[in-house]
């Protein structure tokens, strides 16, 4: 008779019988794994359009792996460096893109005028395939969806080396407000270059501008650039751009290294003021800032004050980040035990006045509207006379709102500023999204001003 230890260990079924001695046996057949999907050469196999898919979900699990690393990376070196119980702060939840994706060492393309002549062009030598090109063309001439399917059929091939085709994509959806199509493909360029996904920014024109360039202001803007450490300091300088004439406002905050409660407070006041004033703000170097903010801020601890987060709300809510706002918010509302605030749809730029009635000093730049179409000549001569308000200055477009110029509009222009150049005057157009850079090279902008497109 067994021992009672073996008789419990002897299965029912005699085929399957694993006893102490089972080695000695011949052992089973080993179970059959399940079948392989069929490949080409034994009968039908999932559809292209599955496999893609299915590629796809692969490809944005190893992105989400890549970033979760970074991330871990990115706090152990923000721990070493700052040394203090907030700057220690691990918590689990990934930063916004928003947060990240600039360090201050990579700033966006805007910097200090004075250190423009140091700077590579940033629009000079990307890919000039036919097809993006044939793209520019086609949204300049305002046939968006064709644009489209191009860019995203040849990211299989051209895609593969060169990340002009993305970035077009990006600017395409972000000027039509589609942040689900942008994130798609940003988890897909993420994986495939090996780096963190672009953040959305919407950047869609507003209803009044859609057609024309009459439809939002154009025209030289009151601007301040803060660099430094952000404190108290900043306010007089704050405190004469709001009092300055209705119209959009430009504030520079890449050049910020620090930032004070203080500091934070007395951005936050006016960056306040101007949206109750309904004054359109052009916000520069948005990310380096919201990247400093984030390691100073630890949900439940509330020794720094609520300045810090309330800036880096507004600063989302500027920035038309929906999601990274309400995750924040709720951050903020736990720390605080207050409601969470809600995101707010910043209305359309009404009228404004027009660019004579602003102060034009020699380091301001010509705001472009967000649509150039059509009949321009108001728009070229207001660009002729901000050109000889200063003679001796660069001609500086600035195209942080540009989102389209149409074909034959961006052949106008060429030729007044092909004049100016004639005439030796500096002439630049920053902060250019892809598709209209595309457009710009195409007509041999090259020959007569330096292109500065904006980073991703």
């Amino acid at each position: 008779m067994l021992p009672s230890w073996m008789s419990a260990a002897a299965p029912h079924d005699r085929q399957d019988d694993v006893g102490i001695f089972s080695f000695l046996k011949k052992k089973p057949e080993p179970a059959a794994t399940p079948a392989a999907p069929p490949r080409a050469d034994g009968g039908a196999r999932p559809s292209p359009e599955a496999e893609r898919e299915a590629e796809r979900a692969r490809q944005r699990d190893i992105a989400r792996a890549t970033a979760a690393k970074i991330d871990a990376i990115e706090l152990a070196m923000t721990t070493d460096f700052f040394d203090d119980a907030e700057a220690r702060w691990g918590h689990t939840r990934r930063a916004p893109a928003a947060a990240s994706a600039a360090a201050p060492d990579d700033q966006p393309g805007e910097t200090e005028l004075v250190t423009l002549a140091d700077q590579p062009d940033a629009a000079a030598a990307p890919a000039s395939a036919p097809v993006v090109e044939e793209s520019a063309i086609l949204y300049a001439n305002g046939q968006g969806a064709l644009a489209e399917q191009m860019l995203h059929d040849c990211l299989r091939e051209l895609g593969r080396t060169e990340r002009q085709p993305w970035w077009m994509l990006f600017d395409l959806y972000q000027a039509e407000g589609r942040e689900q199509d942008f994130d798609s493909i940003a988890i897909d360029y993420a994986s495939h270059f090996e780096t963190s996904p672009p953040a959305y920014v919407d950047r869609s024109p507003p209803a009044a501008a859609q057609g024309a360039s009459q439809g939002s202001y154009s025209g030289v803007a009151p601007a301040v650039r803060l660099t430094g450490i952000l404190d108290a300091d900043a306010g007089p300088r704050l405190h004469a751009l709001g009092a300055s004439d209705g119209g959009p406002v430009r504030i520079d905050v890449a050049g910020v290294s620090g930032a004070t409660g203080a500091g934070c407070a007395t951005l936050l006041a006016a960056l306040q003021s101007l949206r109750v004033a309904k004054r359109e703000i052009v916000l520069v170097g948005a990310d380096t800032l919201l990247a400093l903010l984030r390691p100073m801020l630890a949900i439940g601890e509330r020794s720094g004050g609520d300045a810090p987060w309330l800036l880096l709300l507004e600063l989302l809510q500027l920035s038309g980040r929906e999601k990274d706002f309400e995750e924040t918010a709720m951050d903020y509302c736990v720390t605080f035990e207050v409601s969470p605030p809600s995101f707010e749809t910043l209305p359309e730029d009404g009228g404004t006045p027009p660019a004579s009635a602003v102060p034009m000093p020699s380091d301001q730049r010509f705001l472009l509207p967000a649509v150039v179409d059509g009949d321009i000549g108001d728009l070229l001569g207001a660009i002729a006379a901000y050109a000889a308000n200063d003679p001796a200055a660069p001609v500086v477009l600035d195209c942080t709102r540009l989102v389209r110029i149409g074909f034959g509009a961006a052949s106008q222009l060429h030729t007044t500023l092909h004049r100016l150049a004639a005439e030796e005057r500096r002439i630049e157009l920053r902060e250019l999204n892809h598709l209209v850079a595309a457009l710009l090279r195409l007509l041999n902008y090259n020959d007569c001003a330096r292109l500065y497109a904006h980073k991703y």
